[in-house]
């Protein structure tokens, strides 16, 4: 064979492999988009929207009573807060709204501007002032707690209190928001989305909601009222990436701030959590804020308030009185959270 023929054979294996990965990727994202469709059409949205500032914002509401707004996590949507029987605990006194936040389940995360915490702060704002919902008491799970510190220091005459559960607050390396990262990029994540990473997500998701519930159990009823196919549909993932790629920065610079805020604050940690450290960020937020309250509880992971209801609902009524409570010497005492 001559060298002649041998690059031509070469270009030739190179030109075909690069067909069938192309075919493989249109074939992937086709089926990415045809799963995402499905998902949606088979869990349409159970609350109503209001428009803001160009963003579709899906809410539910529920109860009477002093006003409660519950902020998810990442990964996960409103219906988190449904399957750890939150809202139908809250309800019993109080208004409760659970938004879904850009992005996630059936909200809209329109790419004119970047969604920060802080953003998304200031868009759930407006969005109480348009639904007449006065000084709530904002309760935020995880990637949540930096929407609900966002909206206590930029909004505080708005917020009657904060309740902040396994709650990131201090920048820190995070390795898993840095593998994510490249899914917030315009183009190149949006390929990723459909093929690679939309298949990767489907293999991780399992694993990945174990660890955010260990040591405790993945609740059985869990995955019907937050359907594996919900989380892992491409604008959901870019959402987690986008907020992933802006967790720490924020950070920084809302950990700046922690002394700016005056409203009652109730701190709960899973004293197992195994996504977010509760000594590096939960109880230094505490001696941070020496007025605020602190209440591990042991056993439990970052996924806390699937196993806390009570706990939670207490510390919004003002009537945390938990043997775990963790409180330093302090020469004023605590405030309780009153919502009425």
């Amino acid at each position: 064979m001559n060298i002649t023929t041998s690059r031509k054979l070469r270009h030739h294996t190179l030109l075909m492999t690069g067909l069938l990965a192309a075919t493989a990727a249109a074939a992937t994202a086709w089926w990415v988009r045809r799963k995402a469709a499905r998902a949606d059409a088979d869990h349409p949205p159970q609350g109503k929207f209001v428009e803001i500032d160009g963003v579709r914002l899906h809410y539910v509401m529920r109860g009477e009573g002093p006003p409660v707004v519950l902020l998810h996590g990442n990964t996960v949507t409103h219906a988190d807060f449904h399957a750890s029987g939150l809202i139908d605990r809250l309800a019993r006194d109080h208004l409760v709204l659970a938004f879904d936040r850009p992005g996630f389940g059936h909200s809209s995360r329109p790419r004119d501007r970047f969604w920060t915490p802080t953003a998304q702060a200031a868009l759930i704002q407006r969005a109480l002032v348009a639904l007449r919902i006065d000084q709530p008491v904002v309760v935020g799970h995880s990637m949540g707690t930096m929407v609900a510190v966002a909206l206590g220091l930029e909004h505080p005459a708005a917020v009657r209190g904060l309740v902040l559960v396994s709650g990131y607050y201090y920048p820190e390396i995070r390795y898993d928001a840095l593998a994510t990262a490249p899914v917030a990029l315009p183009v190149v994540g949006d390929v990723m989305r459909y093929t690679v990473t939309a298949v990767a997500a489907r293999a991780l998701i399992g694993p990945m909601v174990k660890g955010m519930f260990a040591p405790a159990a993945v609740p059985s009823g869990f995955y019907t009222a937050v359907p594996r196919e919900i989380m892992v549909r491409p604008g959901q993932l870019r959402a987690n990436a986008e907020d992933a790629t802006f967790m720490i920065p924020e950070a920084r610079t809302l950990s700046r701030r922690y002394g700016e805020l005056r409203m009652p604050v109730t701190i709960v940690a899973g004293a197992d959590d195994q996504v977010v450290d509760p000594e590096a960020h939960a109880q230094r937020l505490h001696r941070e804020l020496p007025a605020s309250r602190l209440i591990v509880v042991p056993g439990e992971g970052h996924m806390v308030h699937h196993a806390a209801q009570d706990v939670i609902a207490a510390a919004i009524g003002g009537e945390t009185s938990s043997p775990q409570e963790q409180a330093p010497d302090r020469t004023r005492p605590l405030p309780a959270l009153q919502v009425a």
